[in-house]
């Protein structure tokens, strides 16, 4: 994709990967309240699903820093489509089993090949676009994803939230992801691979950015994994528990654009902290809205957009700050960070349900987002 093509249609550029986008969020919603709510039906102990769980991030921990040579070397789209016939493959495969020490390896497998195609197209992303639009652009990506998780749950619906239908589901739906982008096989921007710059030094120049990245991967994995967990605990259905989530994700639809609008017209890091603070309040609601009220939906709702919103305020922190080949690696740093929250997070959201019950979800989310707050204060002190 020429530069001149970028500036003549700079959303037109973008449009094959806000498809894929929905599609990798639709895909998601479907999947991720699988795995938490067979092992909850099993009688698995929280800690233990928060184990499981995570184990997707360290398969993506594993193998990210090969990401920008690999996408590099074969090429954005080619690269995708491997991944995901490969996670489709992995996904059929929790069918023949419901062992959760063989469902720990899967996971952990699938989380090898699962992040490609989510980091390869916010490089994709920040390669493209123009820095007066990048809060926004980041804004729709939020939303495009959102809405495709939003809509999984629904799927749920469908398909049951037990048995091999509703893998084999998300084994196919997987798949969607490559459609939008296949046309562009040649044509995607390429990626440069910058030899000489570590993941180190890239998460020292954007320690804020960095920080952001922690504490949205925090909220978001802990909420899809035991956000259903906590609203059968609460006395709900598992298909409703489901519907939650769908909640989460459906407030981001509203919310990324004018949140992004923000970004791009005001101090990027005094949006993060409003985001970080308010994330934190409605958390610690959770506990004191009764299940089966309304009410319940509609601060998850707003909570699921506000949060959200961390992410892409976090990676137009990023954008602004790197350029050329430093840009897939920062990318892929800030994933990574984003994956270690999740990593963090889910077994102490799980030890801390089992300790002291379901205030224990909101009051570890609550702590880092707290942190993510503070940081995004102090990082205000500093000019620029």
């Amino acid at each position: 994709m020429s530069q001149t093509s970028v500036a003549v249609g700079p959303w037109r550029s973008l449009l094959p990967v806000f498809a894929a986008c929905a599609a990798i969020g639709l895909q998601a919603g479907v999947a991720l309240p699988l795995i938490p709510l067979a092992l909850e039906k099993q009688g698995v102990h929280k800690l233990t699903i928060g184990i499981i769980t995570a184990a997707w991030a360290v398969g993506m921990l594993a193998t990210a820093p090969y990401i920008p040579r690999l996408a590099a070397r074969l090429g954005a789209v080619p690269f995708i489509l491997a991944s995901v016939v490969a996670g489709s493959a992995i996904t059929v495969a929790y069918t023949l089993t419901d062992s959760p020490a063989v469902w720990f390896v899967l996971t952990l497998l699938h989380g090898a090949v699962g992040g490609v195609p989510w980091v390869v197209s916010e490089i994709w992303m920040n390669v493209v676009v123009e820095e007066k639009r990048r809060g926004r652009v980041m804004g729709v990506y939020a939303t495009m994803v959102a809405l495709g998780m939003a809509l999984g749950p629904l799927v749920l619906q469908v398909v049951g939230v037990y048995g091999p239908l509703p893998f084999v589901t998300c084994a196919a739906l997987a798949l969607c992801v490559a459609l939008p982008l296949l046309p562009y096989w040649k044509t995607a921007p390429a990626i440069e691979h910058a030899e000489d710059s570590g993941y180190i030094a890239v998460v020292t120049m954007a320690p804020l950015a960095m920080l952001a990245a922690f504490a949205c991967g925090l909220g978001e994995q802990v909420a899809f994994s035991f956000l259903p967990v906590y609203a059968v605990g609460a006395g709900v259905s598992p298909e409703t528990g489901a519907l939650w989530l769908s909640a989460f994700v459906a407030g981001n639809v509203i919310l990324q654009w004018p949140i992004g609008w923000a970004a791009d017209h005001a101090d990027r890091r005094l949006v993060l902290a409003g985001c970080a603070l308010a994330s934190a309040i409605l958390v610690l609601l959770l506990p004191a809205v009764p299940a089966q009220s309304p009410a319940i939906i509609g601060v998850i709702m707003v909570w699921g957009g506000i949060s959200f919103a961390i992410y892409p305020v976090g990676l137009a922190l990023l954008g602004q700050r790197f350029s050329g080949g430093d840009i897939a690696r920062a990318n892929t740093a800030f994933s990574m960070i984003y994956i270690v929250g999740g990593l963090v997070g889910r077994p102490m959201a799980g030890a801390a349900m089992d300790a002291v019950g379901d205030p224990g979800l909101g009051w570890t989310l609550a702590f880092f987002y707290g942190v993510a707050t503070v940081g995004a204060l102090l990082a205000l002190r500093r000019r620029g």
